[in-house]
């Protein structure tokens, strides 16, 4: 099959019109020609199904009345030779069954008779210009918009500013990625210079939030979301359902959104972790509603220590049994943790009996299990070599598992429900050297231990744990943490350490990826 798009140096976009009146059509074609358009024409099915079988066309417009093979069997013959060929039908009718016919077998538009040269004009920009168009309308928007958005990043002085800046950074983000601009580059400098003051900014805040809850500015954080989220609904007769999807970001919610639009009514704002943005924190501090060295003093039967080999994460079940008894709650909850689609699709078969709980508690695992999967698995790593292709392989996994029926079961049920994550993720690229001994945590974005040697200008360090709020395994325990897009290395093999962690997905640092994530609240429609 042959495709000529250039004539000399100018883009070609090549037409079949198929009509068996095509010559009252002359001065259609002749208007498509002067626009830069190449029209070949037909006046039959067969002629069309010849041709299709001898080139490649970038649309074909296509009577539904002809004589010998109609209009729609033409169409479902076109799709078995050139199936993703945009097809424009042009009717004389306006009979439901025909259009239902011939939306049925694919067709990208249909148009009226009689036609004019705008209407055509119109579906060629709709249906073969569409990406070049919405490439060139974003790169402008954002053009527009970035001396604004420079402003915003250094106008931000509070968290909410902050989460403002992270916000429309995403919708960028998410818009430019479904175009082929160059000023993709440019965002993502953007971000990155955010990112740099986003660090500077909790390096100045972060203690102050975390020693006095009632500091002004404090954000919502970690331990509060039981205490601020999910007992007001309980309290107001609520059953409730709280799905924490772990390592989720804000972008990933921006994708899935779309798919439960239509489900829920959405009510979307961010909050902001605790450090280290890792499972053994983060997560428990949000079910026992404490921060870290407060669980591993009260509770040290379920708090694992970095150093365990025990699961980090085995026991946040009790955790929220601990918090209902500290705030003296008669609710009864179930929790359950869901690693596979097998397990989400026993979830959604229990759903009828957990009904009788006032709050069922899930987790979902998935996504963290991803972000493993890309630092171990090489077929993994090319999937999602970038943030784009990390959000598709998400939104797979959403339409494509047990947890996209889920949804759909809790969408027709009376829970009000409540999704969140413990943390999210970065794309690491900057390795940063760091020794430690034998005892130091593996994680690539924070370490903690007695003999860490780093550069204090490169990192945001904690040398009194206490202050933090963070266990400290020894007295001369100190915590350090990443910032922007970097990663810790060893000194020891640094190349081969480098080149393999470098363009992978982690998480225990300091970044708006990491550390603003989505506190969501959904409500079936149906009520």
């Amino acid at each position: 099959m042959l495709n000529d798009k250039t004539q000399g140096n100018l883009p070609i976009y090549t037409l079949l019109w198929v009509d068996d009146e095509i010559e009252h059509l002359k001065a259609h074609i002749l208007f498509l020609e002067k626009k830069g358009y190449a029209v070949d024409t037909v006046t039959n099915g067969y002629d069309a199904l010849d041709r299709c079988a001898e080139r490649t066309y970038d649309l074909i417009l296509l009577d539904e009345n002809m004589p010998g093979l109609s209009g729609l069997e033409t169409l479902q013959r076109i799709k078995d030779i050139t199936p993703t060929t945009p097809v424009v039908m042009v009717t004389k009718s306006e009979e439901e069954n025909i259009m239902d016919q011939a939306i049925g077998s694919q067709i990208s538009d249909y148009l009226i008779k009689p036609v004019n040269p705008t209407q055509i004009l119109l579906s060629l920009k709709k249906n073969i210009h569409r990406k070049e168009i919405i490439t060139e309308q974003t790169q402008t928007a954002y053009q527009q918009n970035f001396g604004k958005m420079s402003m915003l990043i250094g106008d931000a002085t509070r968290i909410d500013d902050w989460m403002e800046v992270y916000r429309r950074l995403v919708a960028w983000e998410l818009q430019l990625s479904e175009t082929d601009s160059a000023m993709k580059e440019m965002l993502a400098m953007q971000k990155e210079e955010a990112n740099r003051d986003f660090s500077r900014f909790i390096g100045k805040n972060y203690l102050r939030w975390v020693e006095d809850k009632d500091t002004a500015g404090r954000p919502e954080m970690s331990p509060d979301i039981f205490k601020r989220r999910v007992f007001p609904l309980l309290d107001q007769g609520e059953k409730v359902f709280l799905l924490v999807i772990d390592n989720f970001r804000y972008d990933q919610w921006r994708v899935l959104m779309g798919e439960i639009a239509d489900l829920f009514q959405i009510e979307e704002n961010l909050y902001c972790s605790i450090l280290p943005t890792a499972t053994q924190y983060a997560r428990n501090a949000i079910f026992s509603g404490l921060m870290p060295n407060v669980i591993a003093e009260m509770f040290p039967d379920l708090w694992v220590d970095e150093d365990s080999e025990e699961g980090k994460n085995l026991n946040e079940a009790p955790l929220i049994q601990t918090q209902f008894q500290r705030f003296r709650r008669q609710n009864t909850f179930t929790y359950h943790k869901v690693n596979d689609s097998s397990a989400a699709e026993h979830l959604v078969q229990q759903l009828p009996h957990l009904a009788k709980y006032d709050l069922n508690v899930c987790v979902l695992n998935f996504i963290d299990m991803l972000s493993h999967a890309r630092t171990e698995s090489r077929m993994v790593r090319e999937l999602a070599s970038n943030e784009a292709a990390y959000r598709s392989i998400t939104l797979s996994w959403f339409r494509h598992s047990a947890v996209g029926d889920l949804f759909r079961a809790l969408a027709a049920s009376d829970y009000h429900i409540v999704l969140t994550t413990d943390h999210g993720s970065i794309r690491c690229q900057n390795p940063i050297r760091v020794k430690g001994d034998k005892n130091t945590n593996t994680n690539l974005r924070y370490k903690l231990g007695k003999n860490l040697d780093y550069n204090p200008k490169e990192v945001f360090d904690i040398t009194d744990p206490h202050r933090a709020q963070l266990p400290a395994p020894n007295i001369s325990t100190r915590y350090i943490f990443a910032t922007n897009d970097s990663f810790f290395a060893y000194p020891n093999n640094y190349n081969y350490y480098v080149s393999y962690y470098r363009d992978t997905f982690q998480h225990g640092g300091i970044s708006m990826e990491e550390m603003l994530i989505p506190l969501i609240e959904l409500v079936p429609k149906r009520r």
